[in-house]
């Protein structure tokens, strides 16, 4: 199954369950834009307490939640045993990812990214309704596993193993220029660059030639791939675009948030990964 639903599709098919993902890194008025303005039926997902653990320095600032944590959000959000679900957001699906890693990751097989948000529905015809939605509970049974982690160890020792480690923060966060957020600047020593905004067009939807930008990043389909970012979240934009290419990749959950706060931990600063 493909990771994407293209708007076209979403209008024209069964309504799925939906999942407004309005989040990013410093704006607090996610669910603010959606109630302003979402999907017809839609329910709002609060990232930072839905989607994450409480941080931590041992785990990082977005730590994956417990899987019964998980299905009850699941079930708050009106997902039921069968039920299809698209997730989306207004940035290209860079928070939206995070939802649909997480129920992936939590058992269900039939989750998307609508390709080019709230924007490229709107712009097929779409019309935004607005106010809360709050959907009959569902009875979705969540298990956990079922998609690949890496611990911070496990991340670190896959350059030398033959597999490929993805950066998928911004070019001057990985090379160390700047550091808003986390305790040092620079890489995990042997990461790669792949800055998540590159996945994507500049209308917000996935660029049609992600096998090619993953193989000149030296992933190819059976290449072992791990992918970290800042804390997790935009990884998991990183993970969805390589499955669309083909390529399974396993995520960092505690990513450099993680890492640089253990003052025991290298790294390494510049453009080149070692």
């Amino acid at each position: 199954m493909s990771v994407l639903v293209r708007a076209v599709e979403l209008l024209a098919g069964p309504r799925p369950v939906l999942l407004d993902v309005r989040w990013a890194l410093g704006d607090p008025h996610g669910r603010e834009r959606y109630l302003a303005g979402h999907l017809p039926g839609a329910v709002f997902v609060d990232l930072e307490t839905e989607l994450a653990a409480p941080p931590s320095a041992a785990d990082g600032r977005h730590p994956l939640p417990p899987v019964g944590a998980v299905q009850a959000a699941a079930r708050r959000w009106g997902i039921g045993t069968g039920d299809a679900v698209v997730a989306y957001d207004a940035t290209g699906g860079l928070a939206a990812a995070r939802a649909w890693w997480l129920l992936r990751w939590g058992g269900l097989g039939d989750v998307r990214l609508l390709d080019g948000g709230l924007d490229a529905w709107v712009a097929a015809g779409g019309v935004p309704e607005t106010g809360d939605v709050v959907p009959e509970p569902g009875d979705v049974v969540l298990t956990g596993g079922g998609m690949p982690t890496l611990t911070a160890d496990e991340a670190a020792a896959l350059p030398g193993a033959g597999g490929v480690l993805l950066d998928a923060r911004a070019g001057e966060r990985y090379r160390g220029e700047v550091e808003p957020v986390d305790p040092r600047a620079g890489h995990v020593p042997g990461a790669v660059s792949a800055p998540t905004a590159d996945n994507l067009r500049t209308d917000g939807t996935f660029r049609p030639d992600l096998v090619q930008r993953f193989a000149a990043l030296g992933v190819r389909p059976g290449t072992t791939v791990g992918v970290y970012c800042g804390s997790g979240v935009t990884a998991a934009h990183a993970v969805a675009a390589l499955a669309e290419a083909g390529i399974a990749a396993a995520l960092w959950p505690g990513s450099w948030s993680q890492w640089s706060a253990d003052p025991a931990r290298p790294v390494a600063t510049g453009p080149d990964p070692a």
